[in-house]
């Protein structure tokens, strides 16, 4: 058997772990290595400098551009003794990834030479046009000039001979671009609100944090079993292919011991992550074959949106160097779980008080329960545009698919929280309470010690769970920029702190003295948020039914589901706390339309050509050897016995007729009602047509497609297998 697919297959699992060089320090001493941190900073730049800047990043400060020469200088010295050439903005635009464009340290000397320069000028701002990135009509192709603009609060970074510039982009007339400047824009609404809010139980609070913690699940692939699927290579997931026999029913994956490739890898990711600060702790097993997951140590929000960006840039450059693709994609293989990005978000005070965490005295309790009921208030009044943050054409094929979460945001609280906030709820008085601690479990083992019982559980199947001391985002998807969900959420957040102090304030001057006024705008926002509460199974059909009662968004549809961003109460509380006017979220409606669009549209024309020009010939192929064989039977035994003996053969002759017929008749289906989705003018109506009319006949292809992997012979069929692609050697 000379099949592509078994060469690729063998070279696969010839493949030995490669060598990974540790650097001699520990990783305390080479961490931020390639980052112009603090340290770096009060090394290259004046004192006078140096303090401004810091108070830039750490207090806010509004960053005074006549410092910017000072500061690119310091850069400029660093970078070179780095051996750095080039220099490039780094952003964020509406791709799910990132751009830069390089320039060089070089400008004429005057006298016919050239020297190293780099100014504040082209720190600060540049115009790197970039026209060609989506922006939902906000950009004319004869207006393209948009800016990018230096983001202080994140350091720069350099990537082999180029320094790294974290940079917002925007159009020419203001409108954001990217990611980055809605985010940043939504940080100071909830620092500005939970601050306010923070003050009726500290006067020391000046600042408050928005802390993510983000999860990143991915696969691994062989690259060169990658490189003979056509589907994974321009779709990141896999358009057809029957599950193996074995994958992830055993649960002996999760969890396990780490193969020796994979462990190369990750040791190799771990040091490059750590020299440009990405402050990695975590790394395992995932549940399916083939599926891992890394994870870091909490950092402030907009650094870890920034740090997660680069490190799923890094992971793909470090993954080829180990002859591995990653596959991040929610939903790459079939079947089996599907890959998400866990947001772990929280709020802290600068005092040191995690905001979402119990505290030691009634009155702090008092402000751990403000803060959990305005994070309800928040995610029950925009549960479906929270939904809307976190779906895309790849995460719709996961969310409630085996352990990813359904689409229905609902928040679980466990047991004790439950029972404390309804009994805030129905009680009649205006008293503080206590809560109870963590407790301890006897295990009958003498050498075990007494286990510390977290307050809450876990519910695996809830999208926002309250974790102990933070909320657990778990609806985005592994490809996602984790910005798109703390927009939304941040934005919300901030609302809901605004509404309870003013609520709050208007009691007090009303005479209520402040303990009761905050009990009784808590106890009002309790009752109003009880629909949001639920710790059940939420893959039941009973919960879609109850969830409907409740008045949650159950919608389904991926371009559906997008309108909720021009919802009027979305768009109230985007302009109210100044994060996104109405025009920038027509402007990215329009764009998370178009991607899907895009996106089904490449899936359908991949597909049928895998259809038509690999599945089709091979089954025809195998079904010519099969009608010779039954012909060849009837020349060697009786007519009866032929008959017989070929009973099974012509079975399979018939099902490959029948299943190559309906393939070419989905096909062809397929591709007329691309056409005619594709004769719709309107954005929204032809996603909805694509969502609609085109996705099912993807899938009645696959289907048929799945069966004949079953019947045709294995050394005929060209496409690796997922009993191949999912175990690595």
């Amino acid at each position: 058997m000379n099949n592509l697919r078994f060469q690729v297959v063998e070279e696969a699992f010839k493949k030995r772990a490669v060598e990974v060089k540790t650097p001699n320090e520990r990783p305390s001493q080479y961490f931020g290595k390639y980052v112009f941190n603090k340290q770096k900073m009060f090394r290259y730049l004046p004192s006078d400098i140096y303090e401004k800047m810091i108070d830039v990043i750490d207090n806010g400060a509004r960053l005074d551009r006549s410092i910017a020469d000072a500061v690119a200088d310091g850069m400029k010295r660093w970078a070179m003794e780095m051996g750095v050439t080039h220099y490039t903005h780094w952003f964020q635009p509406l791709t799910e990834g990132t751009a830069e464009k390089h320039d060089a340290f070089v400008e004429h000397d005057g006298k016919g030479g050239m020297i190293e320069t780099f100014s504040g000028k082209l720190l600060v701002q540049q115009e790197p046009d970039a026209s060609s990135f989506p922006n939902g009509g906000i950009r004319n192709t004869f207006e393209a000039r948009g800016y990018s603009a230096w983001d202080p609060t994140s350091p720069v970074f350099i990537i082999d001979d180029t320094l790294c510039i974290p940079t917002i982009f925007i159009a020419y007339t203001g409108e954001a671009l990217d990611y980055k400047a809605p985010l940043l824009r939504a940080l100071h609404a909830v620092d500005k609100a939970a601050t306010e809010v923070c003050r009726f139980f500290y006067d020391d609070v000046q600042k408050v944090q928005v802390n993510l913690g983000w999860e990143q699940e991915y696969f691994l692939v062989d690259e060169g079993l990658y490189s003979a699927r056509p589907d994974l290579l321009m779709t990141g997931r896999t358009l057809m292919g029957h599950e193996s026999a074995k994958n992830q029913q055993m649960d002996d994956h999760y969890f396990g011991t780490i193969p020796d490739r994979v462990q190369a890898f990750m040791k190799d990711l771990e040091i490059q992550a750590l020299e440009l600060a990405i402050p990695v702790k975590t790394r395992h097993n995932e549940v399916a074959p083939n599926q891992f997951e890394l994870a870091p140590i909490f950092e402030e929000c907009n650094l870890a949106v920034d740090h997660n960006m680069l490190l799923m840039s890094l992971m793909k450059k470090v993954a080829r160097n180990h002859g591995f693709r990653v596959l991040l994609h929610e939903k790459p293989f079939n079947g089996i779980n599907g890959s998400g990005k866990h947001n772990n978000w929280s709020l802290s005070a600068n005092n040191g008080v995690l905001l979402h965490a119990p505290g030691k005295t009634p009155e702090e309790n008092l402000r751990f329960v403000t803060f959990i009921v305005e994070t309800l208030m928040a995610v029950y009044k925009h549960n479906g545009l929270l939904k809307a943050s976190i779906m895309s054409a790849t995460n719709a094929h996961r969310l409630g698919g085996n352990e990813a979460p359904p689409a229905i945001i609902s928040s679980f609280l466990g047991t004790q929280l439950t029972e404390l906030l309804d009994h805030i709820e129905q009680s009649e008085n205006n008293e503080l309470f206590n809560l109870k601690g963590k407790q301890g479990m006897e295990i009958d083992i003498p050498q075990i010690p007494d286990l510390i019982v977290d307050n809450t559980d876990r519910n695996r199947t809830s999208p926002f769970a309250f974790t102990g001391n933070r909320f657990e985002f778990r609806a985005p998807g592994s490809t996602a920029n984790c910005a798109s969900a703390m927009i939304s959420l941040n934005a919300a957040m901030a609302e809901a702190l605004e509404s309870f102090k003013e609520r709050v304030n208007k009691k007090i001057a009303d005479g209520d003295n402040k303990v009761s006024a905050i009990l009784d705008v808590l106890r009002d926002d309790i009752k109003t948020c009880k629909p949001i509460r639920f710790d059940g199974n939420g893959y039941s059909d009973e919960w879609v039914k109850e969830a409907a009662r409740r008045g949650l968004d159950v919608e389904k549809s991926c371009p559906v589901i997008f309108e909720r961003y021009l919802d009027d109460s979305s768009v109230k509380m985007f302009e109210s706390t100044k994060v996104m006017n109405r025009k920038e979220l027509e402007a990215r409606n329009e764009v998370k339309w178009e991607m899907f669009v895009k996106t089904v549209q490449i899936e359908a024309r991949v597909l049928g050509d895998l259809a038509m020009n690999h599945i089709i010939p091979v089954a025809t192929h195998y079904q010519s050897k099969l009608i010779k064989n039954v012909q060849g039977m009837k020349d060697v035994f009786t007519a009866e016995k032929a008959t017989r003996l070929s009973t099974r053969n012509m079975k399979l002759i018939e099902e490959i007729a029948e299943r190559t017929e309906k393939i070419e008749q989905f096909t062809e289906e397929l591709t007329d009602a691309r056409k005619v989705a594709n004769r719709i003018e309107d954005i929204h109506e032809r996603a909805i047509a694509y969502h609609d009319t085109v996705e099912p006949h993807m899938e009645a292809i696959r289907y048929e497609v799945d069966k004949l992997e079953l019947i045709v012979e294995d050394g005929l069929w060209t496409l690796p297998k997922y009993r191949e692609l999912l175990f690595i050697r």
